[in-house]
């Protein structure tokens, strides 16, 4: 006999072996049929696996949000049988679960195109409709070797053979369809449901490598209801509407090329909006006691194997040899050489703590398939600092770092935020006494987070090498996620390179090394703000604030006024005194995304006034010029400075 624990506490016995579907259908045989899946002891299981020990079972609905993914490894199966049906020949290889959906790999001749894609879910329909139980089979490797052999399906052979000899190897069944797969699935194709849809096709290497054959990738998604997915769909559209590379291009802040892959070419606008974010975030930093600092861009590799680098980055580092056969690294990460800052001269606990930052630029490879806008590069800047302090300082100084990211994001409009800790990474340095203490600290400054009512999680195992860390993940405009800020405690690199202060019994002490990011990337952080405003920046942040556009050449003279004034009050702004139509004007720069017109002709230049229009918006209103550059430059102010003027 075993004990089964439900959920309320409750336990009853059932015979060894009983199946989850059993289970269910005791206590009640509607319970059974809407169940698609079960939790046993915290892990998703098939429905109809037999149940060998004690244990606290939870039964899983399709409308559970753990179904979800469990809906999109089901579709991906009925998108193979589907292909497979529609397109004999073709071999299948992997259809893995993704973020927003799911795909499948296929290898065949001719291409796919997105012209398929309506009879592939046609066909998906039918088999959905004949709703036809997942069944699982274990099978020893020589039998699902020879089956996959004798259908030509030699990926599939290839994957039994890398399949650990002391794991089971699953089959599962859709009516006469099969597939080799880890599992867990739903109890019939019919679960489903109807709210899928193909998204697109590209191209993919075998495992990734370019050296294997190339395959054929299916995306698409799933959702429980017809509304989730209409609702996906939408902001899909709208984040196409928003993409970053075609506003970049459009706003004309930044292109990429060929001779420089994954690094940004910033023209003069997009420059402009790049520095008033670090102007905005070094007055931020300043005000919180941080020091500026520059540290070298190419650094010897010694330092990189003291750091952990080496061991642990390495194929993400850009390496170079010199005629004297020394090796250099671009640097990747800012910290070692903030550790080398820190050792310059003899420290005190009085010292501490002593918080260091930089606009560093580093680099990073990154696979060209993985490149993607201002997004994802390969060489960025971060606004990384590190905070030197003893170990009963880390509460405090974590603290402060949570309070100033979340005011931070609260300036540029983000209030949605999780922050979650993410613990030791299997691939990692230092003891695991030193990672017992820095998860304990941090463990307690997410629970103080928690207290303060923000929402926050645990990753396990998504640690950085040399210590866990808090990650602030914000929620844009259209809904989107996007992991932004960290703060990281690390017990291990200062001890590596001998870093120490003297401390209050004059002994040397290993300082806490805190390190902290709030933008992450500025060239991402520029990116989600580009598609969280859909280019309709604030105009503290607008490149150009303001076009200063005549209606006939008689206002010339004035326009130039006008220019001259707003600029002495320290606003950006261009004059478009060009003979073309005022629409045409208007056009062009709505096209730009600058924030606002200042519209002048004869009249205006007589009243000394200006006709004001707003970026999205078709009324124009009038106001006296003083007034109006006045209103205009205290909205410019950053949001800093609101609360805080210069005096």
């Amino acid at each position: 006999m075993v004990r089964v624990t439900f959920p309320d506490g409750a336990s009853r016995q059932f015979e060894a072996g009983a199946t989850g579907f059993e289970v269910a259908r005791s206590i009640s045989p509607s319970l059974a049929k809407r169940t698609v899946a079960m939790v046993l002891d915290g892990v998703l299981r098939d429905l109809a696996d037999p149940i060998a020990n004690d244990g606290a079972i939870e039964f899983v609905s399709r409308d559970d949000p753990r179904a979800l993914e469990l809906i999109r490894h089901d579709a991906a199966h009925v998108l193979a049988e589907a292909v497979q049906t529609l397109y004999p020949g073709t071999q299948v290889t992997i259809g893995p679960v993704i973020e927003n959906g799911f795909y499948y790999d296929f290898f065949r001749e001719e291409p796919f195109t997105p012209e398929d894609f309506a009879a592939i879910e046609k066909k998906m329909a039918e088999i959905i409709s004949k709703d036809k139980p997942f069944t699982k089979e274990i099978w020893s490797r020589d039998q699902a070797k020879s089956w996959f052999e004798a259908r030509g399906e030699a990926f599939k052979v290839e994957l039994v053979d890398s399949i650990p000899g002391d794991e089971d190897l699953k089959i599962y069944r859709q009516g006469d369809w099969l597939d080799l797969c880890r599992g867990p699935h739903m109890t019939s194709t019919g679960k489903v449901g109807a709210a899928f849809k193909l998204m697109k096709v590209a191209g993919a290497y075998w495992r990734g490598d370019s050296n294997r054959p190339t395959l054929q990738r299916i995306y698409a998604t799933a959702f429980a209801t017809q509304a989730d997915l209409a609702a996906y769909l939408k902001q899909i559209e709208e984040a196409e509407r928003r993409d970053h590379r075609r506003l970049g291009r459009e706003m004309d802040l930044f292109h990429f090329q060929e001779e420089g892959p994954g690094t940004v070419f910033w023209h003069p606008k997009g420059w402009t909006l790049f520095q008033t974010l670090i102007a905005y975030m070094r007055r931020r930093q300043e005000a919180a006691g941080y020091i500026e600092v520059n540290t070298p861009q190419v650094l010897d590799r010694a330092l990189w194997e003291t750091s952990g680098h080496w061991a642990t980055f390495r194929e993400n580092m850009f390496l170079t040899k010199t005629e004297d056969e020394r090796v250099f690294a671009l640097k990747p990460m800012n910290c070692p050489g903030h550790i080398q800052i820190f050792k310059n001269g003899l420290k005190s606990y009085r010292d501490l703590p002593l918080k260091i930052a930089e606009f560093g630029i580093v680099h990073r490879y990154e696979p060209s398939g993985a490149l993607h806008g201002i997004m994802r590069v390969r060489a960025f800047t971060q606004d990384d600092a590190h905070i030197f302090c003893t170990e009963d300082q880390i509460m405090e100084e974590a603290l402060k770092v949570n309070d100033l990211i979340l005011s931070i994001y609260a300036d540029f409009g983000f209030d949605d935020i999780v922050v979650k800790l993410s613990t030791r990474p299997d691939k990692r340095v230092g003891s695991d006494e030193a990672w017992d203490k820095a998860e304990a600290a941090l463990t307690r400054v997410l629970e103080h987070i928690a207290e303060r009512g923000l929402k926050t999680g645990i990753n396990p195992g998504e640690g950085a090498f040399y210590g866990p860390k808090l990650e602030y993940t914000l929620r844009d405009a259209i809904g989107r996620e996007w992991q932004c800020g960290t703060t990281q405690v690390d017990l291990n690199m200062p001890r590596r390179f001998g870093a120490f202060y003297i401390g209050a019994d004059s002994e040397k002490i290993t300082p806490v090394m805190i390190h902290r990011a709030m933008f992450g990337s500025l060239e991402r952080f520029t990116g989600i703000l580009i598609e969280h405003f859909a280019g309709h920046l604030p105009l503290w942040l607008a490149p150009v604030q303001i076009i200063v556009a005549t209606i006939t050449q008689e206002a010339d003279d004035y326009a130039l006024e006008v220019i001259a004034a707003a600029r002495k009050r320290g606003l950006r702004v261009e004059g478009d005194l060009r003979n073309e139509k005022i629409n045409y004007k208007v056009r062009e720069h709505s096209l730009a995304k600058v924030p606002v017109l200042l519209v002048v002709g004869k009249r205006e230049s007589v009243e000394r006034a200006v006709s004001i229009r707003r970026l999205g918006s078709s009324d124009q209103t009038a106001a006296p010029l003083f007034d109006a550059l006045e209103a205009l430059a205290e909205e410019a102010l950053p949001p800093d400075r609101k609360r805080a003027p210069v005096g």
